[in-house]
């Protein structure tokens, strides 16, 4: 609240200067990378476990019905009060979630013994991490799509305009189809009862994500073009959303938080040096065959996965009954 605050003031004394941007910008990913870890490691403690699929789909359902409608609101704002009165709105409207979180009222947990240092601590969920094959593969995989797969979005401008000759109106449709396609996966995930099949859906949704986005790349219609994303945000929210509730369920209370800021540092860690490097390669190569390039690595990784998910679905049977008998032999 304070940096977009920070951002409307800015804006409306007519002030705002690039690096202020610059700054701001690093001092957000400071904020998510406390926030992120922190709220999803906090859902299951405002839901049973049965309903944390549930939970995490209707979360990214509103994440992605307010991408699809922000935007649209955002522009009408903009014509209409001006860009720093809609970054003050923004500011203003985490007052509603600052009063919710107040609100909340949660057993206290215990807190794990002291005398642990920081470093030790971390050390111990990367250690967890890298022994406990279903998640290490799980976050593998985010990884490679993260870095490789989405990075797409960021070639998306060339896209619209050089390519597929749309331009900026041609961008807001492709970006808003992806939105689209990953509404409907959170609502179909939403619907979903338990947590079985899981690990079979990953598979599934990372190459669907890999197959329609190497479609994307070749197309040189912009209906065609728009009609893909739809399966490929679809199929890239299907994999998010069961790779993290399938974290959830496995990692332990004492280590869940660790664990989900390793999952959040593949997910959104990965992006920037994706697309630093997608961006080199698009220079030289172009956006669509840099685009094709990262969806045949990333279908390579869903093929591997794939072929592993006998094993890995065995472990994770082994250790979600381990945790299960955790309780009674306490």
């Amino acid at each position: 609240m304070i940096l977009a605050l920070i951002l409307a003031a800015l804006t409306l004394t007519n002030t705002i200067r690039v690096w202020h941007i610059f700054v701001l910008s690093a001092l957000l990913g400071v904020v998510n990378a406390f926030d992120m870890p922190t709220r999803q490691a906090f859902v299951v403690e405002l839901v049973d476990k049965e309903d944390l699929m549930n939970a995490i789909a209707l979360n990214s359902s509103i994440f992605n019905g307010a991408r699809i409608l922000g935007p649209a609101v955002a522009g009408a704002l903009i014509s209409g009060i001006g860009e720093g009165w809609c970054f003050f709105a923004n500011g203003i409207s985490y007052i509603a979630v600052i009063v919710g979180l107040l609100l909340m009222k949660l057993e206290i947990k215990q807190e794990r013994s002291a005398g642990q240092s920081p470093i030790s601590n971390v050390i111990e969920g990367l250690q967890f991490v890298r022994r406990t094959r279903p998640i290490r593969a799980l976050l593998l995989m985010m990884g490679l799509v993260s870095a490789f797969g989405m990075s797409y979005s960021v070639l998306m401008p060339i896209v619209a305009d050089k390519i597929l000759h749309m331009g900026a109106h041609g961008m807001g449709i492709l970006m808003g189809a992806t939105g689209v396609g990953a509404l409907i996966g959170s609502l179909t995930l939403a619907a979903k009862t338990g947590t079985r099949g899981l690990s079979k859906m990953v598979a599934y949704a990372s190459a669907g994500f890999s197959t329609f986005l190497i479609l994307f790349s070749i197309s040189r219609n912009f209906y065609l073009s728009a009609l893909i994303l739809v399966p490929v945000g679809f199929s890239f929210m299907v994999q998010m959303a069961c790779t993290n509730t399938l974290i959830q369920i496995m990692a332990p209370d004492n280590l869940r938080g660790r664990v989900l800021s390793t999952h959040v540092w593949m997910f959104m860690g990965m992006a920037p040096f994706g697309s630093f490097l997608a961006g080199s390669i698009a220079a030289h190569l172009g956006a669509p065959t840099t685009i094709l390039m990262g969806a045949v690595l990333c279908l390579g990784g869903a093929g591997i996965y794939a072929a592993r998910l006998p094993s890995l679905r065995l472990a994770t049977g082994n250790l979600l009954r381990k945790q299960a008998e955790e309780p009674e032999s306490h």
